[in-house]
């Protein structure tokens, strides 16, 4: 029992670190607009967001942690140090994607590279088999959807934005940056019911696994003290800021104004609070960084910069085969040392 209290450990402190790397990487999906556009100081945003996501994560529900704790695979089928190992290198995976693509300043997405971390990892552990392929189909043609329905649903929310502001005078802007605010936090409220509860799922799935939690009847329920812990890392980690990825998504794309951040928070609010309703576990970077390139292209299709654009699609587009090979060599290197060390 002592030997799988620590195995536990060390899974719920790989997972909460993996859920500090996910707040880190996407604070900058929820402040950039707002500190390019000069609504708040970079330290009053990040502030604002890391509490809106602890009060998400902990308050708004586990819809999102059910269907990754047993979506992907049932934990009851997974038992032994094989499955230690596998739950271990998917969050190593997912954690070196987050740390590789934020050396580079690329909002990628967070939720890809856990998945795609899982899945790696459990097609080196058990093969095919465990998997519930068509969930995990389902789980990434709504995450294929998202970005598109974003950035359709942005483009125009700003046209008719546009619409009702042409008449104003400049200092619809300030109205704007107040109204950026609000929408900073709800955004920010969005994130954390969705993204932590990813890592929730993650602790639930490897406890049931391990035999230490048994959740009564079909549905997976989440521990409070996992919800919290979940709730903490995530706010932490949104609280430090990723830096250079809120450089690319508040100035690489175009030169970002009130009336854009206002219309892509509103939008991508909107689309995280729905899908997490319904435990979808999208992207919520996909949806954010392409509802901001809605609100530039409804104002102006040229003024966005379609190359950076591109660069961050083609991120998007590798992040689960990328994070699943790297789940698989961590997989290997660990199941090696283990073998020499038996």
């Amino acid at each position: 029992m002592t030997h799988t209290i620590m195995i536990a450990g060390l899974i719920v402190a790989l997972a909460l670190f993996f859920d500090f790397t996910n707040g880190f990487h996407d604070s900058a999906n929820q402040v950039a607009t707002v500190i390019t556009s000069r609504a708040l100081s970079p330290e009053t945003a990040l502030i604002l967001a890391a509490s809106a996501n602890f009060i998400g994560a902990y308050f708004f529900g586990t819809a999102v942690a059910e269907t990754i704790g047993k979506g992907i695979v049932d934990p009851s089928k997974i038992i032994g140090m094989s499955g230690s190992v596998v739950i271990i290198s998917a969050l190593a995976g997912a954690i070196i994607w987050n740390f590789a693509t934020w050396h580079f300043g690329i909002p990628s997405s967070s939720s890809h590279a856990l998945i795609g971390g899982l899945i790696g990892a459990f097609l080196c552990g058990w093969g095919t088999q465990p998997i519930a392929w068509s969930k995990v189909g389902h789980i990434i043609l709504i995450m294929i959807i998202s970005p598109i329905v974003g950035l359709a649903v942005t483009y125009v929310f700003t046209k008719l934005t546009l619409s009702f502001s042409r008449w104003t005078t400049p200092s619809a802007n300030r109205v704007f940056q107040k109204l950026q605010i609000v929408t900073l936090i709800t955004q920010a409220l969005a994130h954390g019911t969705n993204d932590a509860q990813k890592t929730m799922g993650v602790v639930t799935f490897a406890l049931v696994m391990l035999g230490l939690y048994k959740p009564s009847g079909d549905v997976l329920s989440v521990p409070n003290w996992v919800i919290i812990s979940c709730a903490i890392a995530i706010a932490i980690g949104t609280s430090t800021g990723g830096w250079k990825i809120i450089k690319t998504l508040g100035a690489g794309l175009y030169r970002i104004r009130p009336i854009h951040g206002f219309a892509s928070q509103t939008a991508s609010t909107l689309i995280i609070f729905i899908t997490a309703v319904f435990g979808f576990p999208i992207s919520t970077t996909q949806v954010i960084s392409s509802s901001v390139m809605g609100a530039g292209a409804a104002f102006r299709p040229k003024m966005v910069r379609w190359a950076v654009a591109q660069d961050m699609i083609f991120t998007w587009l590798i992040t689960i085969p990328a994070s699943g090979i790297i789940s698989g060599i961590v997989y290997f290197i660990i199941t090696k040392i283990l073998s020499l060390l038996g």
